[in-house]
């Protein structure tokens, strides 16, 4: 490899693990760098996640680190059970939304170089704020979105949608067309204990959550 491709090659290196070390929040990280603060970008939908690795990436290249930092899409990684197979599911918790850590000008404006890095992004709106003066988050906004940016140590949970006490109509198996009453969840199975009233008896039956459904009210 001749020299010039090797710089090349290292410095390609080098630009991701910025991108990389930039798109996450870790348990210890500081919360907000020093002469920087958090600012929310709206975006176009379901463009979030490539609107915040192209600006991590011009970020890196124009050397802006400076002035632009952490650029974050918030994600809840849910898992479900059916038919005995598992998937796991990532969602956005703000969809249309981005989050910049970004140094401001005195007067409250974006720096020139950086105001024209992101809006000739493709997908990129406004920051929310008047135009070319972007309203810092409150502390407690920040807080909530960095709890949510922390990536799970542990296998996402089950993602649950009934509730103990609930009334739910069976939809599949030998029970289907009952009325029950849901009794315990399994989260770490994605079983339902219901009680259904048979012969005038109530007997509790386990049941996947896709074979119930709400009851009609």
């Amino acid at each position: 490899m001749s020299e010039n491709n090797e710089q090349q090659a290292t410095a390609a290196v080098t630009t991701q693990q910025q991108v990389s070390s930039n798109s996450e929040f870790k348990p210890g990280d500081v919360m907000v760098r020093e002469g920087m603060n958090w600012f929310v970008l709206r975006v176009a939908s379901n463009k979030e996640s490539s609107v915040r690795d192209t600006l991590l990436r011009k970020v890196a290249i124009e050397h802006m680190g400076h002035y632009v930092g952490r650029i974050l899409v918030p994600t809840e990684k849910t898992k479900t059970i059916k038919g005995g197979k598992q998937r796991i599911t990532e969602t956005k918790l703000y969809p249309g939304y981005v989050f910049v850590e970004m140094k401001l000008e005195d007067d409250g404006r974006i720096p020139q170089d950086v105001f024209f890095l992101i809006k000739e992004t493709s997908g990129v709106g406004d920051f929310v704020g008047t135009k070319g003066r972007p309203t810092p988050m409150k502390l407690t906004e920040i807080e909530k979105m960095l709890a949510a940016s922390l990536k799970p140590e542990d296998q996402p949970q089950i993602k649950m949608v009934f509730e103990p006490g609930e009334q739910v109509t069976i939809k599949e198996g030998p029970f289907a067309g009952y009325e029950a009453t849901v009794d315990k969840l399994h989260s770490e199975t994605g079983k339902i204990s219901v009680l259904v009233t048979i012969f005038g008896r109530q007997a509790p039956v386990e049941l996947d959550e896709w074979q119930i459904g709400k009851a009609d009210k």
